[in-house]
């Protein structure tokens, strides 16, 4: 069964938005095309024209999508002045944020606290488009044991290329040509490139879209870390990072998607609510 997956680079101007198309199929993973929209297409539209068959249709979206629990209940009730009670990096940090800390020592930004909300705003507002468009929910995965539809994760590109022992930093500034090809040549052994690949050498906008589906491909052969509250990662969101040492994350992600029925339905309402 053929499986496609689109990587976002999320942004909140259009110009900033990668995009990626590919599939895994057998075993076999492409990567088809890539782009960097513009105020002619967003990122919507790109995806909107992609999904043209009845095979499982896999968004990952390099973005946060969801806040920290504790932040909605503290900010719930409070009056200007007030005194918070909880530890900073218990309310504006969520527990996945904690977990790619502690095992990979990667901090993502601080959705609670930092500009990357904005980021995070303009993820789910794309999510919340398709859906109308499409006319069909788009639930969060938490398994990768896709059926039909389309489902999206959460996931940090550069985390997973810290994991993958590959660089994860200083290629993004246009000079650092010599620096994205290393990553393509890291991408090349996990995909079929395009026989152009010169958008990814010149943007790392798109060479990060291209990325996230690295993180893709990682989640469905189940190599990817679950969440280990899934419960609280139905309202806060989880970032899919492939599991440190190569150790397959399917077994724990199996065992979640037993509880996926319920905390999925959640998970898609809060979808409704990083730079790599």
């Amino acid at each position: 069964m053929t499986i496609h997956i689109i990587g976002v680079d999320c942004a909140t101007e259009n110009s900033k938005v990668g995009m990626a198309r590919g599939s895994l199929d057998g075993g076999v993973a492409r990567i088809n095309e890539v782009v960097v929209c513009d105020k002619e297409r967003s990122a919507a539209d790109y995806i909107a024209s992609w999904i043209s068959s009845t095979d499982p249709v896999l968004l990952a979206l390099d973005a946060p999508l969801g806040w920290p629990q504790p932040l909605g209940v503290s900010l719930a009730n409070h009056r200007a002045g007030d005194e918070l009670f909880v530890a900073p990096n218990d309310i504006f940090r969520r527990a996945t944020d904690r977990f790619t800390q502690r095992t990979l020592g990667k901090t993502p930004l601080d959705v609670g606290a930092d500009r990357i909300a904005r980021t995070a705003h303009a993820a789910l507002r794309v999510l919340g488009e398709l859906r109308r468009r499409l006319g069909q929910p788009i639930p969060l995965a938490w398994s990768p044991e896709l059926t039909a539809g389309i489902s999206a994760i959460e996931v940090y590109p550069a985390a997973t290329l810290g994991v993958w022992g590959v660089r994860s930093s200083r290629y993004k500034n246009p000079d650092q040509v010599e620096e994205r090809q290393e990553i393509i040549a890291a991408l090349r052994h996990q995909f079929v490139l395009p026989a152009d690949v010169t958008v990814l050498e010149q943007n790392a906008d798109a060479l990060d879209s291209a990325v996230c589906l690295l993180c893709a491909k990682d989640f469905l052969l189940g190599q990817a870390s679950p969440p280990e509250d899934l419960s609280l990662a139905a309202v806060e969101g989880w970032i899919w990072t492939r599991t440190p040492g190569g150790a397959a994350g399917a077994a724990g992600a199996a065992g979640a998607a037993g509880a996926a029925g319920a905390a999925g339905a959640a998970g898609a309402a809060g979808a409704h609510a990083r730079p790599s």
